[in-house]
């Protein structure tokens, strides 16, 4: 099968295409027919040896795809040829990935392996993010940060669908088009954020920050917040870690609160199954359509994680080891 395979940690352009053997399957694991893979921040960062997770080299990246399975085992729930997204965590760039059952999720009628693909890491992250650790209620106001990549206009969706209203922060005008196509209610630019939320809220704030890109926005995210708001650490996009003055969490009496989805479902891989049965009647009401950004060949690999790299990316970013 062709891969896209890290070899050296030199950054998206070192990524090389190889024919590598059909992964072998284990007792209990399931084969997909990669039909799409979806192409996130983290890769990136596997590909310069920065992410917490740190394969032996030579790997194949790819956190999440959409396809056929192949083979499946029995007492699964799965059977060949049925059509499903798929959280492998690695091996996705590639025409054939081995994933374990409990991380595989049929695909409801009508949505496609592109925004299948385009669901697992996005989606879920923010669906853990919004429901279980922002307590996000129904007429909340929600900030969303980078509401025009893949993490915000998940989160843009999702908070919609659960009746909130939305602010979505960009940084230039082709942006600010993709935040309003994922259902923001209202549009602002990065620079002076802070001041533009105050207007819109006369003056009282919001009631969740949706932050992946940290840097030095923090501080004034704090400060758009509520009385009671909670402000949500996805990432870190920007590269700085922002530290805090814990007497503005006193002033408000506000929280900081860290996202993290994959410590969430570690030693718990049922916890995702349920995340995604909570999102099938969205989809299949039409609330959640994944923004596409691009669409790109198995080849282009690399001009895929360099957009995402250099902040260029919209949506979401896929690639497509087989044709469907």
């Amino acid at each position: 099968m062709r891969a896209a395979q890290v070899t050296r940690l030199d950054g998206p352009e070192a990524v090389e295409i190889v024919d590598l053997p059909s992964p072998d399957v284990p007792d209990g694991q399931v084969l997909i027919d990669v039909a799409a893979a979806g192409v996130c921040f983290p890769d990136v960062l596997q590909t310069r040896g920065l992410y917490q997770v740190k394969p032996p080299l030579p790997f194949v990246p790819g956190s999440e795809v959409a396809g056929f399975v192949r083979v499946a085992p029995a007492g699964s729930g799965l059977a060949v040829g049925d059509r499903v997204a798929a959280f492998p965590m690695l091996g996705g760039f590639a025409e054939q990935v081995v994933c374990d059952p409990s991380m595989v999720f049929p695909l409801p009628d009508g949505v496609t392996f592109d925004q299948g693909a385009a669901l697992p890491m996005n989606y879920l992250t923010c669906h853990f993010a919004l429901r279980t650790r922002g307590r996000l209620a129904q007429g909340e106001k929600v900030l969303v940060h980078g509401a025009a990549g893949g993490i915000g206009t998940a989160a843009v969706q999702l908070a919609k669908a659960w009746g909130a209203t939305v602010y979505a922060v960009v940084s230039d005008d082709a942006k600010a088009d993709v935040a309003r196509s994922a259902g923001a209610d209202e549009v602002v630019r990065a620079d002076g954020f802070k001041d533009a939320v105050a207007e819109l809220t006369s003056g009282h704030g919001v009631d969740i920050v949706v932050d992946p890109v940290g840097g030095e926005r923090f501080t004034d995210s704090l400060r758009s917040l509520a009385p009671l708001g909670r402000l949500l650490v996805i990432g870190f996009t920007a590269g700085a870690i922002p530290e805090v003055k814990v007497n503005r969490l006193l002033l408000g009496n506000l929280d900081v609160v860290g996202v993290g989805w994959g410590a969430m479902w570690t030693g718990n891989p049922g916890f995702v199954r349920t995340q995604w049965d909570d999102l099938v009647p969205l989809l299949e009401a039409g609330l959640l359509d994944p923004v596409i950004g691009s669409v790109r060949s198995l080849d282009e690999v690399g001009v895929a994680l360099a957009e995402i790299e250099e902040r260029r990316a919209t949506g979401k970013i896929l690639l497509t080891p087989l044709t469907p």
